[in-house]
């Protein structure tokens, strides 16, 4: 949440070792950060795509379900900025972001395949991911401020990335 001097705190990191691939968002909306869960905004489109992509509801299962479930098929999630000052929820607002620790990443998901980035502002951050030495895509943002994408679309290009890793 809300930090000293009005800098906002990221949410924590699901990994463990058994992650293969990690989704990196840019940072919680506010929808998120209050309900304290990754893609919170019910108009995201990221857990329906993951719902097609593994053909399972996820939309009908209580978050640490959803968790769980992507867990259990080797996803993690994280976002890149680990804390930064934000008015709203648009990246645009972001200001003063600071990078996860991304050796952090390494220690907590020792078996991480590839890198994720969901959307334009988490891509900005691809010189230092790449630099991990492994796959790193950069996936159309599952946003409701993703418009110009329509969800058949941007299912399309997060299952070509999924398959390459086993998680579709």
């Amino acid at each position: 949440m809300t930090a000293a001097g009005g800098v906002l705190q990221g949410l924590g990191p699901v990994l463990d070792a058994t992650t293969r691939l990690v989704v990196l968002g840019s940072f919680p909306g506010v929808a998120s950060l209050a309900a304290q869960q990754y893609y919170g905004h019910p108009r995201n489109h990221f857990w329906p795509v993951l719902s097609a992509l593994w053909n399972v509801d996820l939309m009908a299962l209580p978050y640490s379900e959803r968790i769980a479930a992507a867990r259990a098929k080797g996803l993690g999630l994280w976002d890149v900025y680990a804390q930064c000052r934000r008015e709203g929820s648009l990246d645009s607002a972001i200001r003063t972001p600071q990078l996860i620790d991304l050796t952090e990443l390494m220690r907590m998901a020792p078996g991480l395949q590839a890198i994720a980035h969901n959307g334009g502002e988490s891509a900005r951050t691809m010189r230092h991911t790449r630099a991990l030495g492994m796959a790193v895509y950069r996936l159309p943002s599952t946003s409701p401020a993703n418009a110009s994408w329509h969800f058949d679309r941007k299912l399309a290009a997060w299952r070509a990335a999924f398959a390459e890793h086993g998680l579709a």
